[in-house]
């Protein structure tokens, strides 16, 4: 069974930075699509980053610009830098791959971001 761990959440000011990391208990090669979504209260579930086992990036409209979603693949994980945050960026962070071979879907079980002065 696949595991995604999150870590590097907590609180932060607006303008300020903070760094997710997703730590795969599978090499992350063995994944066509990792990514972070996001769930703020009384939201649904968005699309934040997406990285493709060939590279290729997608990020959701509202943190183009300032987000960047990297692989490390000695170290199975799929980071998300976080510059100049909103207090709309406030939401839990949730890690996801996808298996290549299987095409099943493997979820973190969050961490939570606050973005308040």
């Amino acid at each position: 069974q696949v595991q995604l761990v999150e870590s590097g959440g907590g609180l932060v000011q607006p303008g300020g930075s903070l760094r997710l990391s997703c730590a795969a208990s599978r090499n992350i090669f063995r994944f066509n699509v990792m990514g972070w979504y996001r769930q703020a209260p009384g939201k649904e579930r968005e699309l934040v980053a997406a990285i493709t086992s060939g590279g290729s990036v997608n990020y959701g409209d509202s943190v183009k610009g300032r987000f960047t979603i990297s692989t490390d693949n000695a170290e199975n994980t799929v980071d998300l830098q976080m510059n100049s945050l909103e207090p709309d960026d406030t939401a839990v962070y949730y890690c996801n791959a996808r298996s290549a071979i299987t095409a099943a879907t493997y979820w973190g079980k969050g961490t939570l971001v606050t973005v308040s002065s």
